[in-house]
């Protein structure tokens, strides 16, 4: 349960909020207590600037212009029972220890370096400034100093340490303890008082992570999400949970739409099972009938069994291009090659083309109206969806009916219009009518398989157009095709 538990990342971050912290807060009580220590040694030394050549003047340490000996020994005996944290030393000019108010056995060094003493003369002002302590052979520790006459020398100085070793004696054994409750207590402030606010933001932040997590583990188990909206002001986790609720909205809708496309593959499987197994069996049983009475048919009955077999063969390739071409079309293999040309000269072929079938059918074939609109489409593709639309309409015109062909401006593009009288089309069709294989309850297809409009539509849609189906109000159907312009 505990290992489970720092698997999470709330706890991961607090761990790492509270590991953060500490080390801060350690690094900030070394810190604080170095700069407390060196701000004290700044402080003292500033305040203690001249106490040596106050000593020198006030104690009468010179007299004759030389230093009286005398005087210095009572100064150390006075000065080391009145302020015994400062140790007072006699140096001559090259740093050598002469005299000292310390212990003769607690003096490490016989000589102190000459640089900070000579930088705190020329510049009083550079401080903190440490020198050597005498009674170590590597500490250092802020001082005053100031030039002393010595009797056999050209001059010396007169050393005081500021801090000495009485001084960090009384500071360990009062202070230590106090300061290291002090920083204790500050850090332990610090890490409830940062870890309590932390713990909250966190709390804040992940608890947006576990709505997504729920999310994502509802999406995964097949449940519905609430698709929020993309957030005009927020942060990365608001954005990150409107986006994934965005796109899990997407795969359900291609899902779906997988599930669509699947249930029309198996209609169309079975359709086209239907739609080929009707062809084949008349050819089969034609041509049987052939094999069993060919001796008994007469030569009229065995050219008429032939000719049915020779159409229905014919009726069988037309399906099979057809489904072939719509199948290239839904794969995309089949991709227009558009160009700028004129769509009423190509109305016009058409229209001439389909004349000798609409006079068999008796059913009147005409332009009625005709504008000059250059649109920009692959031609052959442009001439195989007005073949099939002009076909249905005359195919489902009366005798004596009419199908008319307009060509206009429209929408900036170039639109084309096929309408014909016939019985138009039965409203709960019309938005089944581009469909593979729809056939309408109590329809027959009279040879067809139902593919053209299909394949129409699709073709229409690679070359960025369009076709709609509507019923007139004066009765029959009509199909637009629209075309965009060059």
């Amino acid at each position: 349960m505990a290992l489970s538990l720092f698997r999470t990342l709330y706890a991961r971050l607090a761990l790492g909020l509270f590991l953060l912290l500490v080390t801060v807060g350690a690094l900030f009580t070394v810190l604080s207590l170095y700069s407390v220590r060196e701000y004290s040694a700044a402080i003292n030394q500033e305040l203690n600037r001249d106490l040596a050549s106050t000593l020198v003047s006030d104690r009468n340490l010179v007299t004759g212009g030389r230093i009286n000996r005398d005087a210095l020994k009572q100064l150390f005996a006075l000065y080391m029972n009145i302020n015994p944290s400062i140790e007072i030393y006699l140096l001559d000019r090259d740093g050598n220890i002469l005299s000292f108010s310390a212990e003769p056995d607690r003096i490490k060094r016989n000589r102190v370096s000459l640089e900070p003493i000579q930088a705190l003369l020329e510049n009083p002002g550079a401080f903190p400034l440490p020198g050597d302590d005498p009674r170590s052979h590597d500490r250092r520790k802020v001082f005053s100093v100031t030039p002393v006459p010595l009797q056999d020398e050209s001059g010396g100085y007169l050393y005081v340490v500021l801090r000495g070793e009485e001084y960090d004696l009384a500071e360990s054994m009062v202070h230590s303890d106090k300061l290291l409750q002090m920083g204790v207590g500050a850090l332990f402030v610090s890490l409830v008082v940062g870890m309590l606010g932390g713990l909250v933001y966190f709390r804040l932040l992940t608890r947006r992570l576990s709505r997504l997590t729920g999310q994502v583990e509802t999406f995964e188990t097949g449940g519905q999400t609430d698709v929020q909206p993309v957030p005009v002001q927020g942060d990365d986790i608001d954005y990150l949970s409107a986006r994934f609720d965005q796109m899990a909205q997407r795969i359900e809708a291609q899902l779906d739409l997988l599930k669509d496309k699947d249930q029309q593959r198996r209609q169309l499987v079975a359709q086209v099972s239907h739609d080929l197994r009707t062809p084949l069996a008349s050819i089969q049983g034609y041509l049987e009938a052939l094999k069993l009475k060919q001796n008994t048919l007469s030569g009229e009955e065995q050219a008429r069994f032939t000719d049915v077999a020779l159409a229905e063969t014919h009726r069988l390739g037309t399906l099979v291009d057809e489904l072939f071409e719509l199948a290239a079309l839904d794969a995309r293999e089949k991709q227009p090659s558009p160009e700028p040309f004129l769509i009423t000269e190509l109305v016009h072929d058409v229209v001439q083309k389909h004349q000798p079938g609409a006079a068999d059918a008796s059913v009147s074939l005409s332009i009625a109206q005709a504008e000059a609109v250059m649109v920009r489409a692959d031609i052959a593709m442009a001439e195989r969806i007005l073949d099939n639309l002009i076909s249905n309409a005359i195919r489902h015109s009366p005798e004596l009916g009419t199908v008319n062909v307009s060509v206009r401006l429209a929408q900036q593009g170039g639109e084309i219009r096929v309408s014909d009288t016939g019985p138009g089309i039965r409203d709960e069709d019309l938005e089944h009518l581009f469909e593979p294989f729809y056939q309408a309850p109590g329809s027959h297809r009279s040879g067809h398989a139902g593919l053209g409009l299909a394949i129409a539509q699709r073709m229409a849609g690679l070359q960025g157009g369009r076709i709609e189906a509507a019923n007139r109000a004066s009765g029959g159907a009509e199909f637009r095709v629209w075309l965009p312009l060059a």
